[in-house]
């Protein structure tokens, strides 16, 4: 890969006619449209409704991830109130500033707008991006900043001036900001430093290490928060990234199929071996572009793929991996153009470029239709969307319950009935989740005074295991059953209780089971919020 220096001309630009500038154009205002349209009618998943309930507090980060995610989604609700394109704004604005910034990395290593264009077809053309970038999660929020730092170290590359490694170190931050994924793309980095034969002017120069700086300053929020509270997060993805578990190839085939499904049946296999392709290239020639998006690539992809052969990888944890390997597949492509490959590759290369573009947008205006269009449930309970919609039901159910019975607040103990309660019910009465009370830490007064002393209603979804109310004075009187449904399919059963005789303590101590991470429990006490609220509980913060 020849990568244009400050001392070097740079190749004449290669520009497609404009019909096919329009027609990419249209495609991609027609696409945006469609991402708008699911983002407005579908219901919100849990998660979604998890990071909207971060999006009403000042905490400075959240046991499970930065609080980027929290800032996007603050920012489209501000503009759009508490509504489901609200919530998802910021991430649909994510998507074209993501393939703004894929399109000018292709262009300036290529110069050829043809190559740009392609990177944004393959972007549209997965279904984690064309589709699923309307669902809003800590991957969508980290995608534009990661591409925003690449873009910044190619500026690097083409122009040779120091200047843009703070640049790299700002958006750096906030990719780590938005979720510590981002320190995959750390040996990325190295690499671009280490492999190219500048490695002793940057290694000598202080600007990488001010841009490491930067970054550490710009990801600060997460360090304070993490140092009030014994470095909760880091100890939580600590021990999520080492924990053993049974070898099984079922994980393993779960994750290379969501790679087929999510990315491309044709356009996974044609980027990974681009991605070869330009590792090959990068390390044998010591090349910076190519090596960084290689690496950037290679790296996380088979660290995903070992721990996939014992613990199931998240859907959208690859998510960050892709829009660098679509750039390194363009770059290549028309980089073996260049090289004087054999006509036959060549043109099997554009071949399986286009199979994939075209079958992925079919793919993807295919399920578009099905989940807003068709009245039909294909996949029954195992259903991604149908499986966490038709929350509305319970939400209602629950609210007319509390009239009936008195009861002033809602208690469960899974988070995702606790967000989606929030979320239908928009903290009209408290929802408190008793246990694992070590998410919310830093959270605001949910309205003690309607808890402490009054009756609640308990909300579970069944099989529900009641245990963590076991020891306690609690006494639990059954209302009655609720069922989700969706497509007149029952998705998922919920039991109603009235609760009385005790009051949840909403900051309890770091060795109560009610505090602890995914665990069930015995014993409780007064509702106590100040220390938590504040986030100051230093007692609190030194024993977790």
């Amino acid at each position: 890969m020849t990568i244009a220096q400050s001392d070097k001309p740079a190749l004449p630009p290669e520009r497609p006619a404009l019909s096919s500038l329009l027609w990419v154009a249209a495609l991609i205002a027609v696409m945006t449209a469609m991402r708008c349209v699911f983002a407005g009618t579908l219901d919100l998943r849990t998660d979604e409704a998890y990071y909207w309930t971060w999006s009403k507090e000042s905490a400075l980060s959240f046991l499970d991830h930065p609080p980027m995610i929290a800032w996007f989604i603050r920012f489209g609700t501000a503009i759009f109130g508490d509504t489901n394109f609200g919530v998802r704004f910021a991430g649909l604005l994510a998507m074209p500033i993501s393939q703004l910034l894929l399109a000018d990395i292709v262009r300036r290593v290529t110069h050829d707008i043809r190559a740009a264009m392609l990177a944004v077809l393959m972007m549209e053309a997965a279904l984690y991006y064309g589709l699923l970038m309307a669902k809003v999660a800590p991957d969508i929020a980290l995608i534009p900043f990661e591409l925003a730092m690449v873009w910044s170290l190619v500026r690097l590359t083409e122009s040779g001036d120091a200047r843009w490694w703070l640049a790299a170190g700002v958006f750096g931050g906030l990719s780590l900001l938005s979720k510590l994924t981002a320190l995959m793309l750390i040996p990325a980095i190295a690499a671009f430093i280490l492999v190219p034969d500048w490695r002793w002017r940057w290694l000598r120069s202080p600007y990488p290490w001010t841009a490491a700086l930067i970054a550490v300053a710009v990801f600060s929020p997460v360090l304070i928060w993490n140092g009030m509270h014994d470095w909760a997060s880091f100890r939580f993805q600590f021990v999520r990234a080492t924990s053993e578990h049974d070898l099984t190839l079922r994980t393993l085939g779960d994750y290379i199929g969501l790679q087929f499904g999510q990315v491309g049946p044709i356009l996974l296999p044609v980027v990974l071996f681009a991605v070869g392709v330009t590792a090959w290239r990068g390390y044998r020639h010591r090349d910076p572009v190519a090596v960084l998006l290689s690496t950037a690539v290679l790296v996380p992809f088979g660290y995903f793929l070992w721990k996939s052969l014992t613990l199931r990888v998240g859907d959208t944890w690859p998510m960050f991996i892709w829009p660098l390997g679509f750039a390194a597949a363009a770059i290549d492509i028309a980089m073996r153009r260049r090289e004087n490959w054999p006509a036959w590759m060549l043109k099997w290369s554009t071949f399986w470029a286009n199979a994939a573009i075209v079958s992925g947008l079919c793919l993807v205006v295919a399920i578009f239709l099905y989940y807003t269009v068709s009245p039909w449930n294909f996949i029954g309970k195992t259903d991604p969307i149908g499986g966490e919609a038709g929350f509305a039901q319970v939400a209602s159910r629950a609210e007319s319950e509390m009239q009936n019975s008195g009861a002033t607040w809602i208690a469960t103990v899974d988070y995702r009935v606790y967000a989606m309660l929030r979320w239908y019910l928009r903290d009209r009465v408290p929802v408190i989740q008793i246990n694992e009370r070590s998410r919310f830490l830093g959270f605001r007064d949910p309205g003690c005074d309607m808890i402490a002393g009054h009756a609640g209603l308990y909300v579970a979804r069944e099989p529900d295991d009641a245990s963590i109310l076991a020891s306690t004075a609690a006494v639990l009187t059954p209302l009655g059953q609720v069922q989700r449904t969706w497509r007149g399919r029952v998705m998922d059963t919920y039991v109603l209780e009235k609760l009385t005789g005790w009051t949840p303590d909403l900051s309890p101590p770091p060795a109560s089971p009610f505090y602890k991470w995914r665990q069930l429990a015995e014993g409780g006490a007064v509702c106590r919020l100040g220390s938590i609220s504040t986030g100051a509980n230093q007692t609190l913060a030194a024993s977790l």
